[in-house]
């Protein structure tokens, strides 16, 4: 006789932490912006409970920053906010690109083109752009299977959506960023892993120079 065991719903708490995420990174909660909890349990038609564990998860996530006796902050980043995750992202990356250029099945190596064939025909409509980007980097990480590597990036990656100077809204920047997946791509399929490292790494480097505020 076997025992079924029903799954619990996803918690209220869940729910208002991913409204609150898709509100922050849609601009509706400004970086910086001060989180008015009345109002939003007015807004969501909740209890002070439900919200006050929203937010524990969000600072967890790094998108909110608690403060003694002021109450809950969208993250502001910082320029070494930024420097720091960028220096970071670029490590992980290029080590992952490496390896899959090393060791990915021809099958994968035709998914990441078929990915960044996506990503070529986005280039004029800059959401789907950084969609398409995203969901790119994250099948190379997938590719490559270090899980713990899979966590910290889609970490980083979701803080750096914070960042009010994201390196693609840069005039020009889009088309750049297009041309170095291009030549990203074409390394890790010659499986030139020396080359897919040094491309990943570079293409860091540009976005960090495009994230810097202009003077």
């Amino acid at each position: 006789m076997t025992t079924t065991t029903l799954l619990a719903p996803r918690a209220l708490y869940q729910e208002v932490a991913e409204r609150l995420r898709l509100q922050i990174f849609g601009r509706e909660l400004e970086p910086g912006a001060w989180i008015d909890e009345l109002k939003l349990c007015s807004e969501m038609g909740i209890s002070r409970t439900p919200l006050r564990e929203a937010l524990k998860v969000l600072a967890a996530e790094g998108l909110v920053t608690m403060k003694v006796r002021r109450g809950a902050y969208v993250t502001e980043m910082s320029e070494r906010d930024v420097r720091e995750a960028y220096q970071l992202l670029a490590l992980l990356e290029s080590d992952a690109a490496a390896r899959v250029a090393e060791s990915a099945a021809p099958a994968e190596l035709d998914e990441l083109q078929t990915l960044h064939e996506l990503l070529e025909r986005q280039v004029g409509q800059r959401d789907a752009f950084f969609a398409a980007n995203e969901r790119f980097h994250l099948r190379l990480l997938e590719i490559e299977g270090n899980r713990w590597r899979q966590q910290i990036v889609t970490d980083l990656r979701r803080v750096m959506k914070l960042n009010r100077h994201h390196s693609l809204f840069k005039q020009g920047r889009l088309n750049e960023s297009l041309a170095e997946h291009r030549a990203l791509v074409a390394a890790i399929v010659r499986r030139d892993a020396a080359a897919a490292a040094q491309l990943m790494r570079r293409h860091f480097e540009n976005g960090l120079s495009a994230a810097r505020p202009q003077a």
